[in-house]
């Protein structure tokens, strides 16, 4: 999904991430972006589902977003658990979108791998009413599991999903593993070892093997926790197994050839830091990274003029100001009460602006005044891209070989199908057009 091309703007000899080829590429069936949490993945995921759509896919859009800016933009009134078709696509394609319910998607695990009354005992079990509620790591493992009975129902030839906004991108590819551990661990398997023996020998175990753990235990959570831990525990005892297997096999499915990483990052040294990680790990896990989308990047209009020769530029504007002041005041003194001439001082004078403040009427400041101040907004912008370029340097720098697409910001936030638009063609363009904010 690479080209040798360069960047036309910053990224020189970085190879350009070809996102037009990867969207319409038939074999990539899966798009994963990643990345820390605030850099713009939920816009940046929903922006290749529209734009793959109208290019003829077949596309669903999974996102993990809390804020729902996802919904409002593609002008849906709710997202939830189901995929709900977006309207206003132009082409062949079809969009869905749909929202992770993380909670509900758990529910639909234990009905589908238990009878009624052992899920109904499972549902109502406090524990696990915790535990799909906000246990760490089950956001991230519900993602995967969504991911999983999406591409298995063979309905889209696209998804592409928003992974979740955690505190380290990694959590994403290690939550999976970490809840299986818990599942599968010492814990839960003490608890259910007495109902696994049974009878006399398993209560001789709970009795004598458990007292001190469980008496422990219950101090530190207290026995109507503990109890209702053991509940859950014996329910599930049939479903352990499963959750791992699914795991497993959900993230055999993200090594395929037919799933993409987009890493998504901001130019700032933080959310570049993170992505230098999260390619490193999808390297050493062997899961094909497709590139870096680098987000809100700045960029000038006027790039020749540098901080430096702007901000002198704007002291010479200063202290010329000053000499038309007092060039002002000294025609005043002299005259005998006419209207200095317009020799003595120009119409956009410090005297004729200080002078019509006085008189009350509207007033603006001198062009020499604003032209200053133009000029060190230009120098704190300059001083901005040079910082994002440095950063960008050091990323590229370490990983030479990582495909690049730059995205400029937008002046203002995306809400609707066309502000995801503008972001899909400066994803494809893969530079900053001149000017851009």
């Amino acid at each position: 999904m690479t080209s040798s091309m360069t960047h036309p703007s910053a990224l020189q000899d970085t190879p350009l991430l070809e996102v037009d080829a990867l969207l319409d590429d038939p074999g990539i069936r899966i798009i994963v972006c990643c990345g820390a949490g605030g850099v713009g993945k939920t816009t940046t995921a929903a922006a290749l589902g529209v734009r793959a759509a109208e290019r003829g896919r077949r596309a669903v859009v999974l996102t993990i977003d809390p804020a729902r800016r996802l919904a409002q933009s593609m002008g849906i009134d709710l997202l939830d658990n189901t995929p709900r078709r977006v309207d206003g696509i132009e082409g062949d394609g079809e969009l869905h979108a749909m929202m992770l319910d993380m909670k509900r998607t758990f529910d639909e695990i234990v009905e589908a791998h238990a009878d009624p009354s052992r899920a109904r005992a499972i549902l109502d079990n406090p524990f696990y009413q915790s535990l799909s509620a906000g246990f760490a790591g089950t956001q991230e493992y519900m993602a995967m599991e969504k991911l999983g009975q999406l591409r298995a129902r063979d309905e889209w030839d696209l998804i592409v999903v928003d992974t979740p906004p955690s505190r380290s991108a990694l959590d994403f590819l290690d939550a999976p593993k970490r809840l299986g551990s818990f599942l599968d661990g010492t814990f839960i398997r003490l608890l259910m070892a007495p109902a696994k023996m049974g009878g006399r020998a398993g209560m001789k175990f709970l009795n004598v093997g458990m007292s001190m753990m469980t008496g422990t235990l219950g101090k530190l959570l207290g026995g109507q926790f503990l109890r209702d831990v053991q509940t859950f525990v014996a329910a599930m005892d049939t479903m352990f197994g499963g959750f791992r297997t699914r795991a497993d096999a959900t993230y055999r499915l993200l090594q395929a050839p037919g799933t993409a990483f987009l890493v998504v990052a901001a130019p700032e040294r933080d959310a570049l830091r993170e992505a230098a990680y999260f390619v490193e790990r999808l390297a050493a896990e062997e899961m094909p990274l497709a590139g870096l989308v680098l987000n809100r990047v700045h960029g000038s209009g006027a790039a020749r003029l540098s901080a430096e020769r702007a901000l002198a530029a704007a002291e010479n504007l200063d202290e010329g100001r000053i000499v038309d002041q007092e060039a002002g005041q000294a025609a005043e003194r002299g005259s005998t009460g006419s209207s200095p001439t317009p020799s003595a001082v120009e119409p956009d004078s410090q005297y004729t602006y200080e002078r019509e403040s006085e008189s009350g009427r509207p007033s603006a400041p001198p062009t020499s005044q604003l032209t200053a101040g133009l000029l060190r907004l230009h120098a704190e912008r300059m001083q901005v891209l040079s910082r994002e370029q440095r950063t960008r340097d050091r990323f590229t720098a370490l990983h030479p070989e990582v495909a690049v697409t730059e995205v400029a910001a937008l002046p203002g936030d995306v809400h609707d199908l066309a502000g995801l638009r503008a972001i899909g063609d400066r994803l494809a363009s893969g530079g900053l057009p001149a000017g851009a904010a």
